[in-house]
């Protein structure tokens, strides 16, 4: 739950869009797409465990999906520009929504989708699942596994929270200047695309992730420590 929590926190494509979904479909259909996207992170948490040296091998498939979420991430940043500039234009009226929103696709849908072929998580729990094996605070028991998971579904959705209420209460501080809001969100669509590029350029994506679990879980692995010895 504390990793979990923490993980969560960091701007990113899935809680930025759920932010942006708090705002223009209201907190209810935000829920509902944060829903869809915890549970493909728990059933990739899941395969991670029992399946370790399959998922170690789909380097390919990663590539592949790493490419996917770039062109999606790319289409939100787009997007999110689309509604700022036609919300600033003088006569707009109601401020517009960013048009991947205006869709009949059920947000818990959504959220599926756009968290199925993001691979981030997938390494993530990969490394956090070897250091905590290692460590032997994890155990290949059924009742450890449960446990392990439904701290993370409990700290993702504490996570999600923040983004989903602290977007539903930033509507209503910048109600009629939501073009600013969608002009930021369109700029952190951006660098995280920039960032993506830079990682799949320098070799440093999902597949370098998995590879070197410990290069991106040693900043938290003293707490862990901590955590285990209270």
């Amino acid at each position: 739950m504390f990793i979990s929590f923490l993980g969560s926190l960091p701007l990113g494509t899935l809680n930025v869009a759920a932010t942006q979904i708090a705002i223009y479909k209201g907190v209810a259909a935000a829920l509902w797409f944060s829903s869809g996207s915890l549970a493909v992170e728990v059933v990739y948490v899941r395969l991670s465990l029992v399946a370790m040296d399959w998922v170690r091998r789909q380097k390919r498939l990663f590539r592949i999906l790493e490419w996917v979420t770039l062109g999606i991430v790319l289409l939100l940043a787009a997007s999110s520009f689309w509604a700022a500039w036609h919300s600033s234009q003088p006569g707009a009226g109601e401020p517009v929504a960013p048009p991947y929103l205006k869709n009949t696709l059920h947000p818990f849908l959504l959220g599926v989708i756009m968290s199925a072929v993001n691979p981030v998580q997938i390494p993530f729990w990969f490394g956090w699942s070897t250091v905590l094996f290692t460590k032997k605070i994890l155990l290949p028991r059924n009742d450890h596994y449960n446990t392990y998971i439904g701290g993370i579904g409990l700290g993702t959705l504490m996570g999600n929270f923040v983004f989903v209420f602290g977007g539903k209460l930033l509507a209503g501080k910048i109600a009629g200047n939501q073009h600013i809001l969608n002009w930021v969100i369109g700029g952190i669509f951006t660098v995280t695309a920039l960032v993506q590029v830079y990682k799949m350029w320098r070799n440093k994506g999902a597949e370098h992730r998995i590879d070197h679990p410990e290069e991106h879980t040693r900043p938290f692995e003293d707490e862990v420590d901590d955590i285990q010895s209270s």
